[in-house]
């Protein structure tokens, strides 16, 4: 069954890699594959689908798997990278694509950073947001994070236990996403991000909540991301992160490898994940990285933040490669 939504997107269910995976899709031409982040939908690119479509390409985002319409795994192994680099494939298998430029938001940039490295003949280049490409970590990154935080508050480390940030995040949905949303866009007072909370707080301790929504969050958008949330939960998002130890084992192979597609990134100016991952240390990894976008005022959101100037660098790319 199809549905339209977000113009003439239509929104349909596929078999890929043994699962069901949601996509919205519009357009005809080449395909160009969106993956989004945590903790957000297929919706999360509204803006970039009829875009594209305008300009030719078949453009297709899909719900992660845990996410949305598509199927949610009972065990945590079952979110490995492994598995989400394997669903992409599957995609595009069950498109009957041959290849795709993959775009990817947050945690679906490091999805399609990974794609681009173990399936190198399925994916013809890379559109990063936020979050740039970097090489395996010298410890398991939980370790890593521990060495580096101590007795301070970290989100990831607070997402490893299975059925903590759950049980905060499911609470009160709606505003669990106004609060995150507010706060990692680029429209939050840059002093409201407070120093290092202790190891023991909550995720949205301490975080501001605005008394308006953010320009470009509209009510309907916020009640999209709430219903579907308030149906699945939060759980299947929170698993990708409690993949990253075993990740780090079962990628052990790539090491020091480099991405060798052409490459685009995109980011805000007020990216939090730029503070402590090196753009330069991407460039030394991605040599065939053609530009990077940094987007004056915006923030994590940036394809939400930013719609027009998001679209605008991707098509010029994409016609570049063309």
């Amino acid at each position: 069954m199809q549905r339209r939504l977000a113009g003439r997107a239509q929104l349909r269910t596929i078999k890929a890699n043994g699962i069901k995976i949601r996509v919205a899709e519009q357009g005809e031409g080449p395909l160009i594959l969106f993956i989004h982040g945590f903790p957000e939908l297929w919706y999360s690119w509204r803006h970039q689908l009829p875009a594209l479509a305008a300009a030719g390409y078949h453009a297709v985002a899909l719900d992660v798997r845990g996410y949305g319409g598509s199927d949610a795994p009972k065990s945590v192994e079952a979110y490995s990278m492994k598995h989400m680099t394997a669903d992409v494939t599957g995609v595009l298998d069950a498109l009957g694509a041959k290849e795709a430029v993959v775009v990817g938001h947050d945690w679906g940039s490091l999805i399609a950073w990974n794609c681009a490295l173990l399936y190198p003949d399925r994916i013809r280049a890379i559109v990063a947001l936020s979050v740039p490409y970097f090489p395996r970590p010298a410890l398991p990154p939980t370790q890593l994070f521990k060495k580096v935080y101590q007795d301070n508050f970290f989100y990831i480390l607070y997402f490893q236990k299975p059925g903590v940030a759950e049980a905060e995040l499911d609470a009160d949905v709606r505003r669990s996403f106004l609060v995150l949303m507010y706060e990692q866009s680029g429209d939050a007072p840059q002093g409201s991000r407070k120093p290092l909370k202790k190891k023991g707080a909550k995720l949205l301790d301490g975080l501001p909540k605005p008394e308006h929504l953010p320009s470009w969050l509209a009510d309907a958008d916020l009640a999209y991301y709430t219903g579907e949330f308030e149906r699945t939960g939060f759980r299947g998002g929170l698993n990708r992160y409690r993949n990253m130890d075993r990740d780090w084992e079962e990628l052990s192979h790539l090491g020091e490898a480099k991405v060798q597609q052409p490459s685009l990134f995109i980011s805000g100016e007020h990216e939090a994940v730029l503070e402590f991952v090196s753009l330069e240390g991407m460039k030394a990894h991605v040599p065939n990285l053609r530009s990077t976008v940094m987007l004056p005022g915006g923030g994590h959101w940036i394809q939400q933040e930013r719609p027009a100037e998001v679209n605008n660098a991707l098509i010029e790319f994409l016609n570049e490669l063309s």
